[in-house]
């Protein structure tokens, strides 16, 4: 089968950012089918134009410079949006093709797959990587009534057009069957990639010593973005609290973001900056590994809004895939998952006194340690491992295709 494959961020393992849409081309060129990617290059650089094409383990890259960082104004992001959704639309109808595929966000990347599978006459499945327009309206970000309107009908529209949705949670599952009932909705979350997370014991011992503000004391990382969802600065005031008791305790953020000057202020006002909160910047994907071999504890934080409790962060699965126990602070899904397992904590989502003193207790317990990394390694091996959930998304591609051209289908 040949599919085009529409993800306006797609990242390979050198650079910063998620994988899976990465992991699941390379697995489909390797069953055999023909994979043309459509997506931006938002490495710096001066701008140019025109489509540079690559080959990564066999699937052939098409990249459009489009700038884009989180940083940006609303507005702005919205400009890069409608200018992927025109230029990709462009691009997937000169494609072959027996089946697209698009992977939000943003939500507008549904209307060139639409467009291409249309004038192809191929099916179109859709995948939900966040929830629009639920999300940004719950968060305030979306207020204008007739911005809500044009969003609820974009996210009807691909929904409608799509012979199979795919969501990354069982709460944006239900968001889409809400919107347009009886939509075919299959789960498949985020992935722990267990071959990529398998680490060096003697090299994560150099990576401590070489830190002298780490050596053996108890890590906890933050990996990822720093937007406004996230609220990192939750983790910087908990370990303020935990570390009146135990001062050795350290926190490390690697990423990016809006919200990474904020952040660091606050580390410097609280006295902790350089000293027990560390900041470095985003680091390629092929880093993490070792960064998250070295951590005692991995976190996952959001603001306190209950439409973000149904995210799929990859995080979570990093921490998984590498034995390590997580800590996030939101319900839903995840935190069932760590009740349930005992493969982290689930924090308050507000008192970050609590949650300090939470963390300094479980960070010097190696009997729940240890109990907590054998959790999260079941949980990624027997549920989460990326070889598992491929056959999943790669089965709904499969059905997909087979279901369109039946007949009796209208």
């Amino acid at each position: 089968m040949h599919i085009v494959y529409i993800h306006q961020y797609y990242c390979n393992p050198q650079m910063t950012g998620g994988i899976r849409s990465y992991e699941q081309a390379r697995r489909l060129v390797a069953r055999g089918h023909t994979v043309d990617v459509i997506t931006t290059d938002i490495t710096p650089g001066a701008r140019k134009l025109g489509w540079t094409t690559t080959v990564e383990d066999g699937v052939t890259v098409h990249w459009f410079r489009v700038p884009y960082h989180n940083s940006m104004s609303y507005a702005r992001r919205l400009r890069a949006f409608a200018e992927f959704m025109v230029l990709a639309a462009a691009k997937a109808t000169r494609l072959r093709a027996d089946l697209v595929f698009a992977t939000s966000t943003p939500l507008t990347v549904a209307v060139p797959g639409v467009i291409a599978a249309k004038l192809r006459r191929v099916p179109f499945v859709f995948e939900v990587r966040d929830l629009w327009p639920e999300v940004p309206i719950e968060m305030g970000a979306l207020r204008n009534p007739v911005m809500r309107r044009a969003a609820g009908g974009l996210a009807s529209f691909a929904y409608r057009n799509a012979e199979e949705v795919i969501a990354l949670s069982p709460g944006m599952a239900a968001g889409v069957t809400a919107r347009r009932p009886g939509t075919p909705t299959t789960v498949i979350p985020n992935a722990a990639d267990l071959d990529l997370f398998r680490t060096d014991p003697e090299e994560v011992r150099r990576f401590r010593a070489a830190h002298d503000w780490l050596g053996d004391r108890p890590l906890i990382v933050y990996t990822g973005a720093l937007g406004a969802v996230n609220g990192v600065d939750y983790l910087v005031r908990a370990l303020h609290t935990a570390t009146r008791v135990d001062p050795d305790l350290r926190l490390l953020i690697v990423g990016h973001g809006k919200e990474w000057e904020p952040t660091r202020a606050l580390a410097a006002e609280l006295g902790l900056l350089d000293r027990v909160v560390h900041m470095w910047e985003k680091v390629p994907k092929s880093r993490l590994p070792l960064i998250l071999g070295a951590a005692t504890m991995s976190s996952s934080t959001v603001r306190p809004i209950r439409g973000l409790w149904d995210n799929s962060a990859n995080k979570f699965f990093d921490a998984l895939a590498a034995s390590r126990p997580i800590a996030i602070n939101y319900g839903g899904w995840q935190a069932d998952l760590l009740r349930e397992t005992g493969a982290g904590l689930v924090l308050d989502p507000v008192d970050t006194e609590s949650a300090g003193a939470a963390l300094g207790r479980h960070l010097r317990d190696e009997v729940w340690l240890k109990q907590a990394r054998d959790a999260a390694h079941r949980l990624a091996v027997e549920r989460f491992s990326r070889d598992l959930l491929f056959e999943k998304f790669e089965a709904v591609l499969n059905r997909s295709a087979r279901y369109a051209t039946e007949p009796a289908h209208s």
